[in-house]
């Protein structure tokens, strides 16, 4: 299993916390605002003319690419750069030191893309009962806003990837499975789970309370779940291989084939609906959990074989 105790300065919360601050301020307000002015040259009119794109955005096409930018930057910029400073300045841990001397298997990469893939038809079963729950009358407050946040992000998912170009799907591409991929793994991954697992000596705990967070910090709710366990997944792959990249490969695989499959299906290459909540059909559920099943014992045992072959060194 992966080392994910080091020497720090800071206790695991203090560290956990300031990471998930840093992080936060960067990814809601750093980010977008460096955006913002990279994105200017792409805009039509003045800047004060920009307001209202920026408010409702679904209702102006030409603010399709500096919503792009704004969107990166606030991925790249906060969680990427920002979090990785402060590691630095902290910890004098470089952002190479993730993966440095982690040696990644073109089999294993394989693996996982076979088993992130076949995890996404699991994960429908729980994305279509997520989608459709009901909170308790007292909670209907919540419920009204979750919803109402649900609905929003949704119809701004489909506006950024409505596409009207090639390029317009490859900076989609880059945007929405690309740099997440890279910056919410080194945040939840590389960074939190490893200081909740120095807190609670549980690594367990220290996965699904990661992943906890990481669906959280999405903000949708009516999605927790199925997020959830993709987080789970993410972090049982770093643990069990050592190596963050895998993480972030299967994260970019759940991303990427979800922009691709839209992309094919609006030009009616497939038939696939990627925006669709409903469940796969049950027979497709079973083979596909089967398969994802198998692949996650085939990865874990693997990367056990070459530890074993390591200690006997």
């Amino acid at each position: 299993m992966t080392e994910l105790t080091h020497d720090s300065k800071l206790s695991p919360v203090a560290l956990f916390t300031l990471t998930f601050v840093v992080a936060g301020f960067g990814f809601i307000l750093i980010g977008p605002i460096i955006g913002f002015f990279l994105s200017i040259p792409f805009m039509e009119g003045s800047i004060t003319d920009q307001l209202p794109k920026m408010a409702d955005p679904i209702n102006y096409p030409e603010f399709r690419l500096p919503l792009y930018i704004m969107q990166g930057s606030a991925t790249l910029i906060g969680l990427g750069l920002l979090p990785s400073l402060f590691w630095f300045s902290v910890e004098g841990k470089g952002i190479t030191s993730w993966f440095a001397g982690k040696k990644v298997y073109g089999l294993m990469l394989l693996t996982t893309l076979v088993m992130t893939i076949a995890f996404m038809i699991t994960n429908s079963v729980f994305i279509d009962w997520n989608s459709h729950l009901s909170f308790p009358e007292s909670m209907k407050g919540f419920e009204d806003w979750a919803r109402d946040y649900e609905e929003r992000a949704e119809a701004l998912t489909k506006y950024m990837t409505n596409f009207s170009s090639t390029g317009e799907f490859l900076i989609a591409f880059l945007v929405v499975a690309v740099l997440p991929g890279f910056g919410e793994e080194l945040v939840f991954r590389g960074m939190l789970q490893p200081q909740l697992f120095r807190a609670t000596k549980n690594i367990h705990v220290a996965i699904w309370a990661s992943a906890i967070m990481f669906s959280a910090f999405h903000l949708q709710f009516f999605g927790f779940v199925p997020r959830l366990l993709l987080g789970a997944l993410f972090g049982y792959l770093y643990y069990w291989s050592g190596s963050l990249f895998i993480a972030m490969f299967a994260h970019f695989v759940n991303n990427g084939f979800s922009v691709l499959m839209l992309y094919l299906n609006q030009k009616g290459v497939v038939d696939m609906n990627m925006e669709s909540t409903d469940a796969a059909p049950w027979q497709a559920v079973i083979i596909f959990t089967l398969i994802a099943v198998a692949m996650l014992y085939y990865f874990k045992k693997f990367y056990d074989q070459k530890r074993e072959q390591l200690d006997g060194q």
